[in-house]
């Protein structure tokens, strides 16, 4: 069952794994075989191994960002997250679709993101 409480713990772990780029912390996100999708039209990661792999070839340095987040909507199967990541030189708005499993593993995690424009020139 998912709960903002589950999320919560979901997303300060995702975060941790973000930070650490460490194998096991991004392991322990997700269930055996959860899928991960990237970006539109693109095939998830699936499984664990296939996540953790994906995740290191993109995974951000520690320290490079920051990121706020509400949820949009949870219900008893998923949970919609809307975030914002911030880097030194740009910032994303993100929608995540979460849905965990009775234990708080990621069964399915997908993620949408779109960078800010930046200001126009005066």
């Amino acid at each position: 069952m998912t709960s903002l409480d589950a999320v919560t713990a979901w997303i300060d772990r995702y975060r941790t794994a973000w930070e650490s780029n460490d194998p096991d912390d991004i392991r322990d996100l997700f269930a055996d075989d959860a899928a991960y999708f990237t970006e539109p039209y693109s095939p998830p990661w699936v499984g664990r191994e296939a996540i953790v792999a994906g995740w290191l070839e993109q995974r951000d340095e520690p320290g490079t960002t920051t990121f706020t987040w509400q949820p949009v909507i949870i219900t008893e199967e998923l949970a919609v997250i809307e975030g914002r990541t911030v880097y030194p030189d740009r910032e994303y708005r993100n929608l995540w679709v979460l849905r965990l499993d009775h234990t708080g593993l990621a069964r399915q995690f997908t993620e949408w993101w779109m960078e800010v424009p930046p200001p126009p020139a005066e």
